[in-house]
């Protein structure tokens, strides 16, 4: 079509206007006139004639979907950065993250169904497997957060199409210079041979010096640790042309730069390690939009083009160091533009994933988002010189550039910039002790002669100060030091790897995990093994027969005629189940498998402890306890009904509690998460703050009030799209939905929400409610603990209990013998007492109040006391003054009170200016002891020091002291015999003053 475009063009220019009115010349007008007005004529017509600045970002993207589009993909919106639904994933770290189902061969309603889609998807790449984090900032082109255009098929076409597409987008379409583009293609290895497919085929497109055989590292892609994988062939582009760079390709040249990857998923990896065929071949394809922009643009870097100027020109107001120039390397000596480039990249990065529902903490993506934030914070504050604070006045400008393609962006501003405020407000005062740690490790590796940071002090300012490990070899640097690398990087694993063995663990219980993925799925359907019907799932007391249809074991798939028998752990597939499977926050049933002879006498036992859902296939986990399972065995289901008659109300009253807090906190709240089982209720919801009281008890008494009002509950299922038009109806933000789906409904409009869960047939079987716990999980994540029935009716009765307690302990006149230790007795207490919080957080508040009147009451009888002491010393000091005394040790009744101590010392200095003076004080008998001394200059001079004075008379009951030779105090925890105390004053001090007049 173009060439056609410039031929005509040519013509027009050569001949004038006599070719035009030939009846060739008309067809022809006509042929191109119509292929022109076609949308893919025109956008190759218009790549002719484009300049670089008629692609904008915005347009780039559109062109590439739009694109795909005409290829009968499917577009496919861009799922959360942060996939809050996906444990497994850090950040969705590519397009295909969320098409993970299908792969794995366990997809349902509507992914199952997709051949062909296309879209642009946010992505991170910061912490995991795929981590970009330590580049970002050092060159041009790597980014932690970026878009991916990407384009998929199904099991639909492979290589060769996946191949002439990218070739004629990018040539065609976009108009890049073919003599630039070079081909990569999988070298093979040890596990998988070469892909010779691969390379033939861009043979037809490339001379054979530009399609270019790599290794594993960069031509064989693989998601995370475990997952699909496959061989791909990396599209790279020379900016400089004209030249043979194939040398250059994949050696991190700047000039010469991958720009899109075309993956050809085609294994799995298990767990051990492990490749295998995955049952149909996919095509996962993917390109930096930033970098493609670079190009169509005509930008040396990323980091030029149009999204980031308004990041730089912000940036540059905070800048005591100058605005942006682009260096590089070497050529960037004070690190500026690098930090420029770190701060610009970090900042979108928290922008979209805070928008996406991820928040800074201490765990996981929390964790990385925070080690982000930090390490942009380090360089605004330490190499620009920037103002503390100056992070959070990007977010704007992230929302301004990017708001209209991602609204998500406008709507969480306010919260994202609370967050980021709150973030770099910590880090601040963080960086500092930081920075103290390390001048004092300095101070002593150079004192002992070493010069390495040892691994285990790097790790410690990395993982306990939060300092980022690239600020402690720039410091150490500085200081003439090394960082022991390996032994960090160590650190590191070591930590990692406990990580893996508690996830894991937590799992299976210690057990390897019996799971079905694309493989195993895809062997039941080959073998004929139908998905479980387990329609029964939502019925109560119901004894189902089944027939086993497979068992699983460690190694695989038993086979038919061969038995497991008592003491295996395995899992169980049969052809209909009335077990629920774990899924939507509510924990698996658990129950019985008897096994039945042909004449139904039950010959064994299965005992099932966890039931999941793969595809379809209803896996129950489980050891066999007597007898023996195989393959055609008859069973007969035993869920434990009353555990999940303990679990129905739970899940029901998790649904009234998200409306109730929607009711009391606002529409702002959103659901992050819930856990039901027979025990409890447990619900994460976005929220800025502590709850107060008075909050929980509004929404406490909600919730009651339903129970009360015997609200009934209903479900129906109905198409996904259908459901989603019904007004009021409640999601779980990033969650996945089946279509159809299953609609629960509480009451007349108290809830609405997709749920697949199994629920009490009227809110009254609940019979109480109560709000037990209510804590922080993360920045601006809630986590109320809820219970139900008995539990809930015990709780509500221990606060009754306790309400009368503090009313008792009220009524207590404020001189009550130590009535502020009672209360604090009594706090501690009511801390472990089981009940509602919001009636916990009043008492406890009530019970501060007694202590507070009984410390007052204290404090103003020991200033009534303080007066009369104060008065019996004056005359104690007048009269050692009158008789000459040069030491006075007096027991003082202040009851060891610091303050009242200050007065005493006071009246000697004043009364006694030339007499060495000790005041010794209980705080009772047998408790503290309290220490003070005076010692006048005219002793000092002779050896007679206060501090030792108080040392040697605390000596007697282990207590400790300090202070100069003319002031000196101290206390012992306890003294059991205070006359031995006094006489040791006494006699330290006669031996003194004995040796200065002898």
């Amino acid at each position: 079509g173009m060439r056609l475009a410039a031929f005509f063009g040519a013509l027009v220019m050569a001949a004038g206007n006599v070719w035009l009115v030939s009846s060739a010349g008309r067809r022809f007008v006509a042929k191109r006139t119509a292929f022109v007005s076609s949308a893919l004529g025109k956008r190759r017509f218009n790549a002719l004639f484009s300049s670089e600045n008629d692609w904008t970002t915005d347009k780039v993207r559109s062109t590439f979907v739009d694109y795909f589009l005409e290829k009968d993909h499917t577009f496919q919106p861009s799922s959360p950065s942060a996939p809050l639904n996906d444990p497994t994933l850090l950040f969705t770290n590519a397009g295909m993250n969320q098409f993970k189902p299908i792969f794995l061969g366990q997809a349902v309603e509507p992914l199952s169904s997709l051949k062909r889609a296309a879209n642009s998807q946010k992505c991170i790449r910061a912490g995991g497997k795929h981590n970009d984090l330590d580049d970002v900032g050092r060159d041009t082109y790597h980014h932690t957060f970026f878009e991916m255009l990407g384009s998929w098929s199904f099991g639909d076409y492979f290589k060769e199409d996946a191949i002439k597409y990218a070739w004629d987008l990018l040539t065609e379409v976009y108009g890049l210079d073919p003599g630039r583009i070079y081909a990569t293609y999988f070298q093979g290895n040890e596990q998988v041979e070469a892909d010779l497919e691969a390379k033939e085929l861009w043979l037809q497109y490339l001379p054979p010096e530009r399609v270019i055989g790599c290794d594993a590292k960069d031509n064989f892609w693989e998601m995370g640790e475990t997952g699909p994988c496959g061989p791909c062939s990396e599209i790279h582009y020379d900016r400089v042309g004209n030249r043979d760079a194939s040398a250059l390709v994949n050696a991190d040249d700047p000039d010469v730069i991958e720009i899109w990857n075309l993956v050809f998923i085609q294994f799995n990896r298990d767990e051990r390690g492990e490749l295998a065929l995955l049952p149909a071949k996919h095509i996962d394809t993917g390109m930096g939009l930033e970098r493609l922009v670079s190009i169509l643009q005509n930008k040396s870097s990323n980091y030029d083009i149009d999204i980031f100027q308004p990041l730089f020109d912000k940036i540059a107001e905070h800048s005591q160091v100058g605005p942006y120039e682009g260096k590089i390397l070497e050529q960037d000596v004070t690190l500026k533009d690098t930090a420029y480039r770190a701060i610009a990249d970090h900042a979108r990065t928290l922008a979209f994933a805070i928008a996406d529902g991820a928040v800074p903490n201490n765990e996981g993506r929390g964790y990385v988002l925070r080690r982000v934030l930090r390490r942009a914070t380090r360089y605004g504050q330490q190499i620009l010189k920037a103002p503390p604070g100056f992070f959070a006045t990007l977010i704007p400008v992230v929302v301004d550039t990017f708001g209209e393609a991602y609204p998500e962006l406008c709507k969480k501003q306010a919260n994202i910039m609370e967050i980021v405020r709150e973030e770099e407000e910590a880090f601040s005062n963080m960086l500092e002790r930081g920075i103290k740690f390390f001048g004092d490790l300095e101070s002593e590796l150079k004192r002992d002669g070493k010069k390495e940071v040892s691994g285990e002090k790097a790790f410690f300012l990395y993982d306990t100060l939060g300092f980022p490990i690239d600020l402690t070899e720039l410091m150490a640097e500085e200081a003439g030091l090394e960082v022991d690398m390996d032994g960090f990087v160590q650190e590191m694993e070591t930590q990692k790897q406990r990580s893996r063995e508690a996830r894991n663990a937590a799992k299976s219980g210690g057990d390897a995990r019996l799971e079905l993925i694309a493989e195993q799925t895809a062997w039941l359907a080959d073998n004929g093994v139908p998905p479980t019907d387990d329609n029964f799932k939502y019925k109560s007391d119901v004894e189902l027969s089944g027939t086993v249809l497979a068992l699983l074991g460690i190694d695989g798939f038993i086979e038919k005629g061969t038995s497991s028998n008592k003491g295996d752990r395995i899992g169980v597939i049969v052809d209909k189940s009335s077990f629920y499977a774990e899924a939507g926050g509510q924990d698996a049933d658990t129950g019985t498998f008897d096994v039945l002879s042909e004449s139904g006498d039950i010959v064994g036992t299965f005992v099932v402890m966890d039931v999941q859902s793969y595809g379809g296939y209803i896996l129950h986990t489980g050891v066999i306890k007597e007898g023996k399972l195989e393959v055609g065995s008859i069973v007969k289901a035993k869920v434990d009904y009353d555990r999940r008659r303990l679990t129905a109300p739970n899940h029901s009253m998790t649904h009234v509690l998200n409306a109730a807090l929607r009711t009391v906190l606002g529409d702002s709240v959103d659901q992050r998460g819930s856990l039901c089982n027979d025990e409890k209720l447990r619900f994460d919801f976005s929220y800025k703050k502590a709850m107060t009281a008075k909050q929980l008890a509004a929404t406490e008494i909600l919730c009651q009030e339903v129970v009360a009002d015997s609200q009934t509950v209903t479900s129906k299922v109905m198409p996904l799209e259908e459901a989603q038009a019904i007004d009021g109806v409640r999601a779980v933000f990033g969650e996945v939905y089946p279509d159809p789906v299953r609609v629960v409904s509480i009451g007349d409009d108290t809830s609405i929400e997709f749920c697949g869960g199994t629920h009490v047939d009227n809110t009254a079987e609940a019979e109480a409610f109560a709000i037990v716990e209510e804590t922080a999980v993360a920045k601006g994540i809630r986590r109320i603990t809820a219970v139900t029935k008995y539990a809930a009716e015990q709780a509500i009765e221990n606060g009754v209990s306790w309400e009368k307690k503090v009313q008792e302990a009220e009524q207590l006149p404020a001189d009550t013998p130590e009535l502020d230790k009672k209360a604090g007795t009594l706090r501690k207490s009511l801390d472990e007492t089981f009940m509602p919080i919001a009636i916990k957080t009043e008492l406890r508040g009530r019970i501060e109040a007694i202590q507070k009147k009984g410390i007052a009451a204290k404090k103003a009888a020991l200033a009534g006391r303080v007066d009369r002491v104060l008065n019996e010393v004056n005359a104690q000091l007048e009269e050692a003054v009158s008789q000459n005394k040069r030491v006075l040790v007096l027991n003082v009744d202040i009851g060891a009170d610091s303050k009242a101590s200050q007065k005493v010392m006071k009246a000697a200095q004043t009364i006694a200016p030339d007499m060495a003076f000790m005041g010794l004080s209980e705080e009772e008998p047998g408790g503290k002891l309290l220490a003070f001394a005076l010692v006048p200059e005219s002793l000092q001079e002779t050896g007679f020091k206060a501090d030792e004075w108080v040392r040697s008379t605390l000596q007697v009951c282990g207590g400790r002291g300090g202070g100069k030779p003319g002031s000196a105090q101290g206390q012992a925890k306890e003294c059991d015999d205070m006359d031995k105390v006094l006489l040791e004053a006494k006699k330290f001090a006669e031996s003194q003053v004995e040796a200065h007049t002898s």
